[in-house]
């Protein structure tokens, strides 16, 4: 009913998840991740005990294919039914499709990776999946290399009922928001008739928002574009002396806080202002 990616990013850093499947709020269900840890995708007739119970074997450093096996042998339930996705912090990507899974159903793993689906239109769409996911090792936002896997199954036929919810979920130390957080990435998108097309949306404001500046981009605070900066902040009703001050303000105003630097204007920032001044 479902098909999913877990995988971590090429440095190690991150894990995460992306899920679409004809199912209302599949993301309040597939997905599990941990920072330095691991993540975990579980489906089809799901188990939800697999999401802290695989976490926890990979925090003791059990593999990814090991975790996977203890799953399916503690599980009192129609494992039969079962699919689940594995990845850990080094090492192949694990997974499971019981026998009587709804076809189209099946999976691939390799190095960081493991995707799985059922009830798919066919074994194109996780092998789309796996070109697509293979071909964006370039992609250091883990994120983004998830969504576009994602976007390959969906493109392909995904779930063969049709479409209805999807998400994405990723993790990495001291890498969310303020940095006091390790959640980097966790939308969801529970009923939409494209959902991917919208997380692929969410995900766009998600950058904007969230994303700390790239440092190479950053614009001094000096000259014409700090006379431009302080008279469009001044008709917003930011007048004070302090343009630092006065840009962090309406930044916060604006969600735009996490893309502040002190003497500097992050690109991004720049266009909102202009966008709305």
């Amino acid at each position: 009913m479902t098909f999913s990616i877990v995988a971590r990013s090429a440095d190690g850093t991150a894990h995460g998840v992306a899920v679409a499947s004809k199912f209302l709020g599949a993301g309040a269900v597939v997905p599990a991740a941990a920072a330095g840890i691991g993540a975990v995708a579980t489906q089809s007739y799901a188990n939800l005990a697999y999401r802290p119970q695989a976490l926890a074997l990979l925090s003791t450093g059990v593999d990814a294919d090991g975790t996977v096996r203890a799953l399916i042998a503690g599980d009192a339930g129609p494992v039969t039914h079962r699919q689940v996705g594995v990845v850990s912090t080094q090492g192949p990507g694990a997974g499971f499709t019981g026998d009587q899974c709804h076809p189209w159903a099946g999976g691939a793993t390799g190095d960081g990776y493991a995707i799985q689906g059922n009830m798919l239109a066919g074994p194109q769409v996780v092998a789309d999946m796996e070109t697509t996911w293979l071909a964006g090792a370039d992609e250091p936002r883990l994120q983004y290399r998830l969504l576009g896997a994602l976007r390959a199954g969906d493109l392909a036929g995904g779930d063969r009922r049709g479409r209805q919810s999807a998400a994405l979920l990723v993790v990495a130390k001291g890498m969310g928001y303020g940095g006091t957080s390790d959640i980097v990435a966790d939308l969801r998108v529970d009923d939409h008739p494209d959902p991917v097309a919208e997380l692929a949306r969410l995900l766009e404001l998600h950058t904007l928002y969230f994303e700390r500046p790239d440092p190479a981009t950053l614009i001094p605070l000096t000259g014409a574009i700090a006379d431009e900066v302080r008279t469009r902040l001044a008709t917003a009703g930011h007048t004070g002396a302090d343009l630092d001050e006065e840009l962090a303000s309406w930044a916060g105003i604006e969600n735009l806080e996490e893309r502040v630097v002190p003497g500097s204007i992050d690109p991004l920032v720049l266009d909102q202002l202009r966008t709305k001044s």
